[in-house]
């Protein structure tokens, strides 16, 4: 392939707070290697968090401790990935730029998509059009290549929850005899349920940064933003009443963000009638945090279409994107409806059965989510898929 990338942003800045890459998006960033003779894994290993002696530790709302949910053995072919986003796509970017050599353009806004059956491009906001052959619209929940997909505006709707979202260093954590146990021996992971709220709090690079999350009900316009500075004591009232380490923890938080949790109906389909435009990631199929598979989804995305689009060759591009579509729509929509079924499972908890089987609240780990490799399995089904598209062709 020859690849190029547009951004909007004007400049790569260490944004945001914690990201997941599960065990299949891992083996993937284990195949990418330097010249060095590095694995991009391995540089992204040491900004992650490493809970292989603590786990997941559970608790209700009210603090009284349900369950040690212990982190599966590590995988080195596989190894989990969750650290701050900023500084794990950091090293991603510099792979991409300075190892592949791939053409990265920032601070250049796409006005519009566009297409016929010979080619592909877009408009930037200074006017200058760019073609291609093929055009893959990573652009996000409120993507712009869609409305082109789809032929009309799709816009997404208000899940009914949002998130507060935080990262901070541990120094008022460590000096406080209540929340210093967090930091001072390694990674830690906690999680608080209540009724339609829960609260994750995790320490990573041996507890020497803390982050957070807490999903709870939202009412807000979803036109106003999907982002907003969060109001501390907005949360505070959302944990009134909670375990005080939840408060404890809260109080050492400089700031928060605020951030919508939107969702849509599966699309009916991710390629252009031209077949020329395809989407990839949330633009597709956004996930909620609960199912910690965005982003690993994404990554499968990639590799599925990169495989699809270098075995099929330039004269059968459209045959190719309609393959990728139809080898991942199914997985994606089945691991989509998982952020689901864990935020109820935890919001809707029924405590008498929880008592009687604390593991009902553990975080579910399923083998043919986590265990799937996504660069075999399109290598074992891409000739059926392609041939559904071109039958009168046999590759």
């Amino acid at each position: 392939h020859d690849v190029s990338i547009y951004e909007s942003f004007k400049e790569l800045k260490v944004l945001g707070d914690i990201i997941s890459f599960g065990s299949n998006a891992g083996r993937i960033f284990r195949r990418w290697h330097y010249k060095s003779g590095d694995r991009v894994s391995d540089r992204l290993r040491p900004l992650s968090i490493d809970l292989s002696n603590h786990g997941f530790d559970i608790y209700k709302w009210t603090g009284e401790f349900v369950i040690n949910q212990p982190s599966p053995k590590a995988d080195p072919e596989a190894p989990v990935l969750n650290g701050h986003r900023g500084e794990l796509h950091n090293v991603v970017f510099e792979y991409a730029r300075n190892e592949l050599r791939i053409p990265i353009h920032l601070g250049k806004r796409i006005q519009k998509y566009f297409e016929d059956d010979k080619q592909a491009g877009i408009v930037l906001e200074d006017g200058e059009k760019v073609h291609a052959d093929v055009v893959i619209g990573s652009d996000g929940v409120r993507s712009k290549a869609r409305e082109l997909v789809l032929g009309y505006d799709d816009r997404p709707k208000a899940s009914g929850y949002a998130v507060f979202r935080a990262w901070f260093p541990n120094t008022d954590m460590m000096a406080d005899p209540r929340t210093r146990k967090f930091c001072e021996n390694g990674d830690t992971f906690q999680g608080w349920i209540g009724p339609d709220v829960h609260f994750l709090f995790s320490t990573i690079k041996g507890g020497k940064d803390c982050c957070w999350v807490m999903t709870h009900r939202d009412d807000k316009d979803i036109e106003e933003s999907w982002s907003l500075p969060g109001n501390m004591e907005d949360v505070y009232k959302v944990i009134d009443g909670w375990d005080p380490l939840c408060k404890a923890i809260v109080e050492k938080t400089p700031s928060c963000v605020d951030w919508k949790l939107v969702y849509r109906d599966p699309l009916p389909r991710w390629v252009s009638d031209n077949g020329r435009t395809s989407l990839l990631g949330d633009s597709a199929h956004p996930f909620l945090p609960t199912s910690a598979q965005g982003a690993t989804q994404a990554m499968e995305d990639g590799v599925t279409l990169a495989y699809c689009l270098r075995v099929a060759g330039k004269a059968q591009i459209p045959a190719a994107l309609r393959a990728f579509q139809d080898i991942r729509y199914e997985r994606v929509k089945a691991v989509q409806k998982t952020g689901e079924t864990t935020r109820d499972m935890w919001h809707k908890a029924d405590w008498d059965r929880v008592k009687e089987n604390p593991k009902s609240v553990q975080m579910p780990r399923e083998d043919w989510i986590h265990g799937h490799d996504a660069e075999a399995h399109v290598s074992q089904v891409f000739r059926d898929s392609f041939n559904k598209f071109v039958p009168s062709l046999l590759v």
